[in-house]
C-alpha cells in the first residue's frame, strides 16, 4: 500500500532515512507521497523523488511559510509543480490556530497555488486548522478543483462538508487515539472511495506508539483501525484505498 502523506526529508530522519524506508517495505507500505511545505521542501521532494518508483512528490507552500513567498518564487513553483513526477500541489491552506503568517497573506498564497493547480490539472494537498469557512470559501471560488483534507480531525459535519465539494478526506494516526471518538464516527461515514490514510511522518504516531517519531511503516496500525470500524479485512481495506490514490493523482498503484 501506499502512505498517502509523509515529509521524510524532514530533519528527523536524517540520520536512518534509508532504514525507515526499508522498515516501510517490510511492512508492506510500498510507496509514499513526499509533502512539501515551504519552497526548499518543494525543490528536494521534486529531486528527490524524480525517477523513484517507491515515492511522489507534492509541492506547495504550508500556511506556516506563507510569509516568506518572494514573487521570484512563484514562477520556479509553477515549474516545479508542472513536472509529471510532481503529482499534487501541497500540503496548502489556511491554519489560524498558530502564530505566523497574517491570515491576509495566507489567503492570498493559498488563493495562488489553487489557481496554479487548475492551471495545471493536479490535486491539492490542503491544511486546514480553525479556518474552514475560507478554506471552502476559496475552494469554491476558484472551482474546478480535485484534492483531499489532509490529517483530517473533524466530526461528521465536517466530513460530509468536505465530500460535498468533491474532496477526499484522509485519516492519520489521531484515528487511534483514545479521546477522537467523534473522528473515527466521521470515519465510519465517509464513503470508501473516498477515504485515504497516511502518517503524516515524523508527526502523530498512531497508538500504541504515540510520543514516537511516525514513519511510513506505522500507517498499517491507522489503516487497522479503519478497517475495524468499517468492518473489513486490512488487506481488502488497503486496495480499495490504494484505488482511490490512483484515481486521486494518477500514479501507478503499489504492487500488493
Amino acid at each position: 500500500m501506499t502512505d498517502s502523506h509523509a515529509h521524510l526529508l524532514d530533519a528527523a530522519f536524517d540520520g536512518d532515512r534509508d532504514e525507515v524506508m526499508a522498515r516501510a517495505r517490510q511492512a508492506g507500505v510500498l510507496a509514499h507521497i513526499e509533502a512539501a511545505v515551504d519552497m526548499d521542501t518543494s525543490r528536494r521532494a521534486q529531486a528527490w523523488c524524480a525517477g523513484a518508483s517507491d515515492r511522489w512528490a507534492a509541492v506547495g507552500v504550508h500556511p506556516h511559510a506563507a510569509g516568506e513567498v518572494a514573487e521570484s518564487d512563484w514562477a520556479e513553483l509553477e515549474r516545479l509543480a508542472s513536472r509529471p513526477d510532481v503529482v499534487a500541489v501541497g500540503e496548502i491552506g489556511l491554519d489560524y490556530h498558530d502564530d505566523g503568517a497574517s491570515r491576509a497573506v495566507q489567503q492570498e498564497v493559498f488563493r495562488r497555488q489553487l489557481l496554479m493547480a487548475r492551471r495545471l490539472g493536479k490535486p491539492v494537498i490542503l491544511h486546514v486548522r480553525e479556518a474552514d469557512d475560507d478554506v471552502f470559501a476559496a475552494v469554491n471560488a476558484v472551482g474546478g478543483l480535485s484534492g483531499v483534507f489532509h490529517c483530517f480531525t473533524g466530526d461528521v459535519a465536517r466530513a460530509r462538508r468536505a465530500l460535498d465539494t468533491g474532496f477526499y478526506v484522509s485519516f492519520s494516526g489521531i484515528l487511534t487515539f483514545p479521546k477522537a471518538e467523534e473522528l473515527r464516527e466521521a470515519a465510519s461515514f465517509c464513503p470508501l472511495d473516498r477515504v485515504l490514510v497516511e502518517t503524516d511522518a515524523p508527526y502523530l504516531a498512531p497508538v500504541p506508539l504515540r510520543g514516537r517519531r511516525n514513519e511510513p511503516a506505522h500507517v498499517q496500525l491507522t489503516l487497522a483501525r479503519l478497517a475495524s470500524l468499517r468492518g473489513l479485512a486490512a488487506p481488502e481495506l488497503a486496495l480499495r484505498l490504494e484505488e482511490n490514490l490512483h484515481r486521486l493523482f494518477d500514479f501507478p498503484m503499489a504492487v500488493f
